[in-house]
């Protein structure tokens, strides 16, 4: 398993800014959380969701790649650190 945060560089106030996504080997989302700015967070998985939140329906790209662009900041993360999110359903930026 791979687990990955990407920070989404945007102004708009009606979308997540950072997502949270725990990766099978070929990248594909088992889990997945949506933070907004005030910390509140849906999740994903694939028996059901909150919110908005859905899994991507294919792989994910390699984070070299996500880096590329300039509206998001990829970082891959520990399984703790996604655990953490997952079970508060809270985000503080760092």
């Amino acid at each position: 398993m791979k687990y990955i945060r990407l920070k989404w560089n945007h102004t708009n106030p009606d979308e997540p800014v950072w997502i949270f996504s725990e990766l099978d080997p070929e990248g594909r989302e088992i889990r997945k959380i949506e933070c907004f700015r005030n910390g509140f967070c849906d999740i994903a998985t694939a028996s059901g969701s909150s919110g908005s939140t859905a899994l991507m329906s294919m792989p994910l790209p390699d984070l070299r790649v996500l880096a590329r662009d300039p509206e998001f900041t990829p970082v891959e993360i520990s399984k703790e650190q996604f655990d953490e999110v997952w079970t508060h359903r809270r985000f503080i930026a760092p």
